[in-house]
Formats: structure tokens, C-alpha cells, sequence
């Protein structure tokens, strides 16, 4: 039976995809390739931005306990 790895966060994998993005950027000649690649970064960044934005006000905003 194949053993299931642990899942990732969301942190985790936009960290993971930011970075292997990275790396092909570094290999990639000026030009259109390499611009949608460092839009790609560039999205992802915000993407995580506003997942911190976002749980901060949650847990900001959740109940006392």
C-alpha cells in the first residue's frame, strides 16, 4: 500500500511554486517567456498577500474564547 504524504498549506505551496518559478526564471532569456513567468511570480505574491491579509482579519475578527 503506498503511503500518502502529509498534506501542504497553502503557504507551503505558493512558496514551493514561487520558488521553482524563480529558478526557471534564472535560465530564461529576455523576452516573452520571461515576462509570463515573472507575471506568474508577481501573482503568486499577491496571492499571498492577501492570504495573510485574509487570516489576520479572521482571527481578528473570530470570538473570544
Amino acid at each position: 500500500m503506498r503511503k500518502r504524504s502529509e498534506p501542504h498549506t497553502f503557504e507551503q505551496r505558493l512558496r514551493a511554486q514561487k520558488l521553482r518559478l524563480e529558478h526557471e526564471l534564472s535560465s530564461l532569456p529576455d523576452g516573452r517567456q520571461r515576462e509570463v513567468v515573472r507575471a506568474r511570480i508577481d501573482q503568486l505574491q499577491t496571492a499571498a498577500e492577501m492570504h495573510g491579509f485574509l487570516t489576520t482579519l479572521r482571527e481578528e475578527s473570530a470570538p473570544p474564547r
